[in-house]
């Protein structure tokens, strides 16, 4: 079962209910509209599909998608929707374009054409062909697009920090966004974003006017898990129609299935148009590693992804119908209409079974849920700066593609429509900590290789004495977990722990008692080092070693956290990655573990102390903690 897989039975649940209430109330000329063939139209500057349905413009030179016209809107009227990338240089000036399917060749099935950016040797150039390439079905509300990057051997080497293909929609039609069933509202106008009052960052705004006048409007709030969002979008409260991202995979998406990013939120430039993202590469919550070698040879396929439209009596029946196209997508993934080297159709592509089995000696009773399966690339070697470490791992991979699948309850898994190549099979789950991984798995096109059963024993230094929190990868567990998108909850802290976290084992419940994020005291211009503390009893004064593990899912450039029993040093974390979580509003960014090991004899009989010392000298400096717990190993001969 595909990771795509695990979110359509929502989807057509959510979906059949839309069809329920609307069947019959197809807008008149549907029918036809379903059997008109596609056109294709072309003049020096641009290419016009259409097919009864939706009408794209696409501009030759750019690349740039300059209208899409449904139910006789013009869906981007002062917008558009573009690619867009930082670092590497800008697009190479060598341009050209070409229809690739011609759709009086076909029938009228489909159009689809290129607009290629190449090259051109120019220090200021990204040393990459980027082939942009957009197709239109017949009977398709939507608009495919995809893109291939090509590194020569030769070409300078090159990295990017975020990409992105961008939509920027009609304000005059779109003011109602859907992120999931959580972020879902009418949205400020431009009118607002730009009267509103600028707070801690240039992305926050105390808005002034409107119908949310008095609150906080910032573009982090409706970010989200990318492969547990494959709809999202805006939608018109006046004229019933909308428009949605869709990603039928996410092979090509850097970070793999914890990864968080952007999706959609009011332009932060003056006029604040409705913005409509796919961060297929992203700096933000921890990061991608694109950095591409000199004398490499390299190509990514990027989508192909659905820019959906659709029409509807409201938004949730809107969002609803997204939700089953999105489901249909992924089971028609990979396209057949999609032909080229870099893209193996599904009797190209492998399939990887298996079962995950779970032995933990130290607690065998463990017990595991939401486990997931992935096949990665190995983990590769890239910069240690900043507090993050020399190796690239999937968490941070957006060089290479990912595939990941939910498993069943037993831990079995079936991974499919693999690309060809050697893997790193991972696995993780909520409930265990650490990871499984299991290297050199091949994987050929047109075959399936059965793992069988594969044991997972948990890393454990000893039995454990005390945890907090689960072991999820994320904070949600913890107070405010459950609401984290609202703006500036750590400015909350000081008030709502005016004596910092006191967390007493076996009487304190970290629902309440302890915060989704460990921030800095912030009051004011004033910013100072918070100390959390845990007790805990010891019934006999223990001796040998114990560690203290403790897991992060959030952290800033700069933060370090020491710890001390009973007012004595075990260590610190050293600098921890730059991951940026509170600050942008969130409870998950990239994933990691320190171990503090330590004397089992500075443990005393009865009550003990530990302490937490997040060292701050800037207000975004807060530390996440996913989970942690006090494990004591036996004693030897």
């Amino acid at each position: 079962m595909r990771l795509e897989t695990h979110y359509m039975l929502l989807a057509l649940y959510l979906a059949l209910m839309w069809l329920a209430v609307t069947a019959g109330t197809a807008a008149p000329g549907a029918a036809g509209r379903a059997e008109a063939p596609v056109t294709l139209a072309e003049d020096q500057s641009s290419f016009t599909l259409a097919n009864g349905y939706v009408t794209a413009r696409i501009e030759k030179q750019s690349g740039t998608v300059v209208s899409l016209t449904y139910q006789d809107l013009d869906l981007l009227r002062r917008g558009r929707g573009y690619w867009s990338s930082l670092g590497g240089g800008g697009a190479g000036s060598r341009r050209s374009s070409a229809v690739r399917l011609e759709p009086a060749g076909n029938g009228g099935t489909r159009a689809e054409v290129s607009c290629k950016l190449s090259y051109d040797g120019q220090p200021a150039s990204l040393p990459a062909d980027v082939d942009l390439r957009y197709a239109l079905g017949r009977g398709d509300q939507g608009l495919y697009v995809y893109a291939i990057w090509e590194h020569r051997p030769g070409y300078p080497a090159f990295s990017v920090g975020e990409a992105r293909y961008v939509v920027k929609l009609n304000p005059d039609i779109f003011d109602f966004l859907t992120v999931d069933a959580q972020r879902r509202r009418v949205m400020p106008t431009g009118y607002d974003w730009d009267h509103g009052t600028t707070l801690n960052m240039k992305e926050v705004r105390r808005l002034t006017t409107g119908v949310h006048a008095g609150e906080v409007e910032h573009k982090y709030d409706y970010a989200a898990i990318l492969p547990e969002t494959p709809a999202y979008g805006w939608s018109s409260t006046k004229h019933h129609v909308g428009l949605w991202m869709i990603n039928p995979s996410f092979e090509y998406v850097a970070g793999g299935p914890t990864k968080v990013e952007l999706t959609g939120h009011l332009d932060g430039n003056p006029g604040g148009l409705p913005t409509l993202l796919n961060m297929w590469l992203g700096s933000h919550y921890g990061g991608s590693s694109l950095a591409i070698g000199e004398q490499e040879a390299w190509t990514k396929v990027i989508g192909p992804f659905l820019l959906y439209c659709n029409a509807g009596p409201g938004h949730g029946e809107m969002w609803k119908d997204a939700l089953l196209r999105a489901a249909r997508e992924a089971e028609a993934w990979p396209y057949a209409w999609v032909s080229d080297p870099a893209y193996p159709p599904a009797a190209g592509r492998g399939v990887v079974t298996g079962q995950i089995v779970l032995r933990d000696p130290v607690v065998p009773d463990t017990r595991f849920s939401n486990l997931q399966v992935g096949l990665t690339a190995p983990h590769y070697q890239g910069r240690a700066s900043g507090g993050w470490p020399a190796n690239v791992d999937w968490q941070r991979d957006g060089k290479y593609y990912q595939f990941w699948t939910h498993a069943d309850a037993q831990g079995g898994f079936v991974i499919g429509n693999v690309r060809p190549g050697t893997y790193t099979l991972h696995a993780f789950a909520e409930g265990v900590l650490g990871e499984f991984s299991l290297a050199d798995i091949a994987v050929a096109g047109g075959k399936t290789r059965q793992l069988g059963q594969l044991a997972w024993t948990p890393v454990r230094y000893g039995r454990p004495l005390w945890e907090i929190g689960i072991p999820d990868r994320s904070a949600r567990e913890f107070r405010h977990g459950d609401h984290y998108w609202q703006w500036g909850l750590y400015y909350e802290y000081a008030k709502e722990f005016p004596n910092d976290v006191n967390f007493v084992i076996g009487k304190s419940d970290w629902r309440r008692d302890w915060n989704y994020c460990q921030p800095p005291r912030i009051e004011g211009d004033d910013v100072r080092s918070t100390t959390w503390s845990v007790s805990f009893g010891v019934p006999e004064a223990p001796r040998g070693r114990a560690v203290l593990r403790l897991a992060f899912c959030g952290s800033r450039g700069g933060c370090n956290v020491s710890v001390s029993v009973n007012d004595k040093p075990i260590g610190e974390t050293g600098a921890l990655p730059p991951t940026g979580v509170m600050h942008r509003d969130g409870i998950r960014g990239y994933w990691f573990e320190r171990n503090l090991p330590f004397d089992a004899a500075l443990l005393e009989r009865g009550t003990n102390t530990l302490r937490l010392t997040s060292h701050a000298e800037d207000w975004t400096q807060g530390v996440l903690y996913d989970y942690l717990r006090l494990e004591l190993e036996p004693e030897g001969p």
